[in-house]
């Protein structure tokens, strides 16, 4: 009869303890059609602390990840995501360098932020405004603004 309740106990913690340390994770999919042409790759920042954003020089983003382009349309998924406030930023990185090529002062090659239809003096992105709650899958789309 001891020996039972033994088993009984271990199990017991066993099963309880699983439970406690079950991580919350989530995937996150980005969909970015329109673009302009199939050229080069979709570049895709994922930030998730204030004051991240803007980050023109792509320092300060929790993950980057880069997918192809096919027929004008990309999409790419980040897996793992612990629950909480993300925002997201694309480039359309046409001669694929990593960064955002520039004319005299506007970008050449076409960027977009979450939560952004349009960008411009006045509606400057940050990440306050960029950002979401990611508390179960998700997939959202992010529109690519050419100027």
């Amino acid at each position: 009869m001891k020996q039972i309740l033994i088993l009984f106990s271990i199990f017991s913690f066993l099963f309880l303890s699983s439970f406690s340390n079950t991580k919350e994770e989530y995937s996150l999919t980005i969909v970015v059609e329109n673009l302009r042409n199939s050229k080069g790759v979709l570049q895709v920042a994922l930030y998730n602390k204030d004051g991240s954003i803007p980050d023109e020089q792509y320092k300060n983003y929790y993950k980057l990840q880069t997918t192809n382009i096919e027929s004008g349309k990309a999409e790419i998924t980040f897996k793992n995501l612990p629950k909480g406030k993300y925002a997201v930023n694309i480039l359309h990185d046409e001669n694929k360098n990593g960064k955002i090529d520039k004319g005299l002062i506007l970008p050449k090659e076409g960027i977009g932020f979450s939560n952004f239809s349009s960008i411009g003096l006045t509606n400057r992105p940050n990440f306050k405004k960029a950002s979401f709650d990611l508390f179960q899958d998700k997939e959202i789309k992010v529109k690519v603004i050419y100027m």
